[in-house]
């Protein structure tokens, strides 16, 4: 039997019951792939980090959810980038995973990654109308911006704008029509709504309400906190509208379901993407397999 260290953070949390919920394991030498993934079923969160040496960045990180492992996300680099943190005692963490590595960094008390695609991002026709889109999610058609397209700047997602923030809040995924939702390329179904709020005089940062709904194994859908991969894909995007660069825009994620969140998105001139949120550790502990 061996003794594994994890931790439990909120990551995106303006509050320390905020954010969306993280399990790291500090080092996960020695344990099988089966086991990581056993041990994402029993925490049973959107995603658990097992962290491992790397000889190309600080730490090796790989991510799994209750079903699967996943080539990179959000929300699990920042959280993984602390707990990093305060074992090395660096600010300046850079985190392999299988995209490729994942430069975070703190400042002024938020963690800030840079995604790891490079120049434009992936971007593919969903196959949806306005109208069929409309229909999935139990909205009207006027209040569908323009159709869903696939976007990847690291983790492929389907993205939804739509008109208002209203439409946003009253986005509910119809779980009988769930058979009729296209899944990306890991079969996985999921769609990330988004509108811009009205702006506010003297915030340099544009507002934006989001939500993020997921097909759950066994059927029906749940719904993601706060979640960076989507959020970074909000500024691939941005980038495929032709809009103007460099942009700034801060994103609220998670209240309906009681988990407020609050992200950073920075996209740049020069096109590279960045994604930052607080980061706050509410317990450690071990475990024995």
């Amino acid at each position: 039997m061996t003794n594994y260290a994890f931790r439990l953070l909120n990551v995106f949390a303006e509050e320390t019951l905020g954010g969306n919920p993280l399990c790291v394991f500090e080092n996960a030498t020695g344990m099988s792939d089966e086991q990581m993934q056993a041990l994402a079923l029993q925490f049973n969160l959107s995603e658990t980090v097992f962290v491992l040496p790397s000889d190309v960045g600080t730490a090796r990180m790989r991510i799994f959810t209750p079903d699967t492992e996943m080539p990179f996300a959000g929300h699990p680099s920042l959280g993984t980038a602390q707990v990093v943190s305060s074992l090395s005692n660096s600010s300046h963490i850079t985190l392999a995973c299988k995209v490729g590595l994942v430069k975070v960094n703190l400042e002024n008390g938020i963690w800030t990654l840079t995604t790891p695609n490079k120049g434009e991002p992936v971007v593919k026709a969903s196959g949806l109308s306005v109208a069929e889109a409309a229909s999935l999610l139990g909205l009207d058609e006027s209040d569908i911006h323009s159709v869903p397209l696939w976007i990847n700047t690291g983790s492929e997602q389907m993205l939804l704008p739509l008109n208002s923030r209203d439409a946003v809040l009253r986005a509910t995924p119809d779980v009988s029509k769930l058979p009729l939702w296209p899944a990306n390329s890991l079969r996985r179904k999921s769609v990330y709504v988004f509108a811009f709020d009205e702006p506010v005089a003297g915030d340099e940062r544009l507002a934006v309400t989001a939500r993020y709904f997921f097909a759950k194994q066994g059927g029906g859908f749940a719904e993601d906190p706060g979640t960076g991969s989507a959020c970074a894909n909000l500024g691939g995007w941005w980038q495929h509208q032709g809009r103007d660069l460099p942009i700034s825009m801060r994103i609220a994620q998670g209240a309906q379901v009681r988990r407020p969140c609050q992200l950073y998105l920075d996209v740049a001139t020069d096109k590279s993407i960045r994604v930052g949120g607080k980061v706050i550790e509410i317990a450690q502990g071990q475990l024995q397999i």
